[in-house]
């Protein structure tokens, strides 16, 4: 599916507006990648991993994860095999939350909003 970059911005505008309730309007975009690469890549994962996968300095991961915690969307457990390590896994409360938001975006992918910016020009572009 090829859109164009009017029509790319109109659907994550829609995207956005699909997860701006509680608490998915609270994330910030880290949060948020943070939080999707812990459902969707295998694991086992790593604070210093998911930086480097994620382009973002081991502090902002662990700031990242303190609110992700507090939510109770994943959790920290020292790694057993090297204690060096910090592993971070999923959590049913997060797994819902992602399937939720999933099934959300899906909806959203399936139903054109009418109002659309798709095939309209931006405004101040015209």
């Amino acid at each position: 599916m090829a859109l164009g970059r009017n029509e790319a911005l109109a659907l994550w505008r829609r995207l956005l507006l699909t997860g701006m309730g509680p608490p998915t309007g609270e994330l910030t975009q880290r949060q948020l990648a943070l939080l999707a690469t812990l459902y969707i890549a295998e694991g086992p994962h790593t604070v210093r991993g998911l930086a480097a996968g994620l382009g973002m300095s081991k502090p902002a991961v662990c700031r990242a994860l303190d609110r992700l915690e507090r939510l109770g969307f994943a959790r920290r457990k020292e790694d057993e095999a090297d204690r060096r390590n910090v592993l971070v896994q999923r959590t049913v409360k997060g797994a819902v939350f992602m399937s939720d938001l999933g099934d959300a975006i899906e909806r959203t992918l399936e139903e054109p909003e009418a109002g659309d910016a798709v095939g309209k020009t931006v405004p101040g572009r015209e």
